[in-house]
């Protein structure tokens, strides 16, 4: 087990920890989360002894990892993957480690085929890409075959089926008694793979709790209602009653209502009480993302600004006009028409005049485009060509049929 009391670290006047206390118990994934810059990886290195706390301490099984005997057997790590002698091969790199920590040479090849790198054993690390990297470090943290294992961000780089066997090797270290210790920003992998989850923001303690306590505290559940999409007054009936009930009804983009403050059941009986139809009645939670987000908002040190294209944009010239928007930019199906040198009509629609449809006619929102016109009719495609004037009929060049043996 790992415990953390009073935790605290300082560099110069910034604080990256500030009176941290918890513990991971083993037998479960307990995945450690926090923004950039929220003292995690801080916390990891003086968990591990690599720096040492200003104030407070932490534990292994009631040890100071330095005070471990034979550390490297009872831990086991991976904080940088890149943290690899380039020029030693995967088999040499474990080789050397399992040498200093007085394990079996055998050992060596078992990780290697644990983590699937049996086959380029002896190929320089230098050469590995990032997910090979991972896979090499992972083998160097369960080198010692150690009851207690921390990982920092231990699927970075790896594609699908890595990620999936990651995955699965915690769950399994965990379900036979270890203690498993994950950090990562990929919630939707955590919500798969964590138990218990501790959060911390700016170096303090956000959360210590299960993951299902940790959504339910910082999101609301919803249910969400849909109703037949022909009868749109049933719609209408049904949202009032709920409303009338005591619920809190919204009306989604695809035509459902999201209702809160009643429970299903309860929607269930107004919806046949007032003799409406359901085609919907689900329940619905937030995802561990959205509750993370709401945690954190106030904990994030790093924002990107809202306009993408901010500082990037060139000042326009003295006197100068913005261009105008291009109406319907953006949107499904829209399409650039031909510039004026190839025929086409400016996009500027005359000042005080409607949008027009693609035939005259003034365009209603939300309307189906018109059917084309008949052959022959006197509405005038907007993209057409213009006309070319017959040319002048010019006089040909008389052609000398003369034979070159004629000419002699």
């Amino acid at each position: 087990m790992i415990e953390a009391v009073g935790l605290t670290k300082r560099y110069g006047d910034k604080t990256a920890v500030y009176n941290l206390s918890f513990q991971v118990r083993p037998g479960s994934v307990t995945g450690f989360l926090g923004p950039n810059g929220s003292g995690k990886s801080t916390t990891m290195r003086m968990i591990l002894g690599l720096d040492n706390p200003s104030s407070g301490q932490v534990t292994i099984g009631g040890y100071p990892y330095r005070k471990l005997p034979n550390a490297p057997r009872q831990v086991g790590a991976l904080l940088d993957a890149k943290a690899v002698h380039g020029g030693r091969t995967a088999r040499n790199h474990l080789l050397s480690l399992a040498q200093l920590s007085g394990i079996p040479a055998r050992r060596v090849d078992e990780v290697l085929g644990v983590v699937g790198l049996q086959d380029v054993a002896r190929r320089r690390s230098k050469g590995f890409s990032l997910g090979m990297g991972q896979r090499l470090g992972i083998a160097g943290a369960l080198l010692g075959d150690p009851q207690v294992l921390l990982f920092d961000e231990p699927v970075n780089g790896l594609d699908p089926e890595g990620i999936l066997w990651v995955r699965n090797l915690m769950k399994s270290l965990a379900a036979e008694g270890r203690t498993v210790f994950v950090s990562s920003h990929l919630m939707s992998e955590m919500a798969l793979t964590a138990d218990h989850l501790i959060v911390i923001g700016r170096g303090q303690l956000l959360a210590d709790m299960s993951v299902q306590d940790f959504i339910a505290a910082n999101s609301a559940g919803f249910a969400r209602v849909r109703t037949p999409d022909t009868e749109p007054e049933l719609r209408e009936k049904l949202s009032t009653a709920l409303a009338e009930a005591g619920g809190h009804v919204l009306p989604e983009q695809d035509g459902a209502l999201r209702v809160t403050g009643l429970p299903l059941p309860r929607i269930s009986d107004i919806a046949h009480d007032t003799d409406v139809r359901l085609w919907e009645l689900s329940p619905h939670q937030a995802s561990l993302e959205e509750a993370y987000m709401r945690m954190t908002q106030g904990a994030v040190d790093y924002r990107s600004t809202a306009d993408q294209k901010a500082g990037l944009q060139q000042p326009l010239p003295p006197g100068a006009q913005p261009p105008m928007p291009v109406p319907g930019q953006g949107q499904p199906g829209w399409y650039a028409p031909p510039s004026p040198q190839q025929g086409g009509q400016p996009f500027a629609m005359p000042q005080g005049q409607p949008p027009q449809g693609p035939y005259g006619a003034p365009a209603a929102p939300g309307a189906a485009p018109a059917a084309p016109a008949a052959p022959g009719a006197a509405e005038a495609n907007p993209y057409a060509q213009p006309p070319t004037p017959p040319a002048a009929p010019a006089t040909a060049p008389a052609v000398d049929t003369t034979k070159p043996e004629d000419a002699r």
